[in-house]
């Protein structure tokens, strides 16, 4: 589900997440422009933007997550699309976020995630954030973009 969007990209829950919820979360930055397989073809303006909202995504998550009870203690950021080449199809730029909670058992912290294939079942049972969820961290987007550091004259657009 897309809960806020910028110029060149939408920020979405993940409703097959890679981290579960009580593990820490998914969410995932994709880009508009599905035509767009990596972050070698962005606009120097499209690659300014896409950082200082993976940033902004990536702190919002962790601290929405606190606040939900979820002891995030780092984010992780992906960018793959290898995926995509199992259905003969070519990927689109996208940067999963995902949270670390301290006590995961599934991803445990401060392993790396593990990303097997879907068809082994190691997702199952795995949960996306929530509405609940979702409402305190596009709050906190929103109050980021508010602050001097993420303003638009502190990053030349």
């Amino acid at each position: 589900m897309i809960f806020f969007e910028t110029e060149n990209f939408v920020v979405e829950t993940h409703e097959q997440p890679f981290v579960t919820r009580i593990e820490g979360g998914h969410l995932r930055i994709s880009i508009k422009d599905k035509s767009i397989t990596d972050r070698t073809k962005l606009s120097p303006k499209a690659a300014v933007e896409l950082i200082r909202l993976t940033m902004i995504v990536g702190q919002a998550l962790e601290e929405g997550m606190n606040k939900q009870g979820i002891p995030v203690v780092k984010v992780n950021y992906q960018d793959m699309g290898n995926w995509s080449y199992k259905d003969g199809k070519l990927p689109y730029l996208h940067v999963h976020i995902l949270g670390r909670a301290q006590n995961a058992a599934k991803q445990p912290f401060p392993e790396s995630v593990y990303l097997p294939d879907r068809t082994t079942g190691f997702y199952d049972g795995f949960e996306p954030l929530n509405s609940d969820d979702i409402k305190v961290v596009k709050a906190i987007i929103e109050r980021l973009f508010k602050e001097k550091k993420y303003q638009d004259k502190e990053w030349r657009l």
